[in-house]
């Protein structure tokens, strides 16, 4: 039986602190963004598209990408292409597979969303930070991403299976 190794309090501190942080950010982000008439998973989805090529990705590969349900996914889809932003498609090598493709009205929001978002992260976390810190947790984070990633063991993510 292994022995459970409990946090320093140092560990405890800063695993608080970035709890409370991270769900902060995520609350501003998304308050900034609702101003704006879009969520922060609708501006995420949105933005993922208008960097894929050709503006289109399989919605299981959106999933995967944005660390979301399919479920998920299909109910933002779905009210973005109530707003003619995204058109869902037959994927054409698969014909159980839907193809999600950003609309040229949605990359024109995409466009004008753009700016109030990076304000809002700037805002938020960017210049909260020195340049110090802000490496230090893309450094700390990448690293994280990289050993879900890798290491078979990490529990799945929200997505699976995708």
């Amino acid at each position: 039986m292994e022995t459970t190794r409990w946090l320093a309090s140092d560990e405890q501190r800063w695993w608080r602190a970035y709890l409370r942080g991270n769900r902060e950010l995520d609350v501003a982000l998304d308050r900034d963004l609702s101003r704006e008439g879009v969520s922060l998973s609708d501006y995420e989805l949105l933005s993922m598209l208008s960097e894929a090529e050709g503006r289109r990705l399989r919605m299981s590969a959106l999933a995967e990408l944005i660390v979301q349900s399919r479920s998920r996914v299909t109910h933002t889809a779905a009210r973005l292409e109530r707003r003619g932003w995204v058109r869902r498609t037959p994927a054409p090598d698969d014909g159980r597979g839907v193809v999600l493709e950003l609309t040229d009205e949605g990359l024109g929001a995409v466009e004008r969303l753009a700016a109030a978002h990076v304000t809002s992260v700037r805002r938020h976390l960017v210049d909260v930070l020195t340049p110090y810190q802000f490496r230090a947790l893309g450094e700390a984070m990448e690293a994280v991403r990289d050993a879900y990633a890798s290491d078979p063991t990490t529990p799945a993510s929200p997505c699976e299976p995708c």
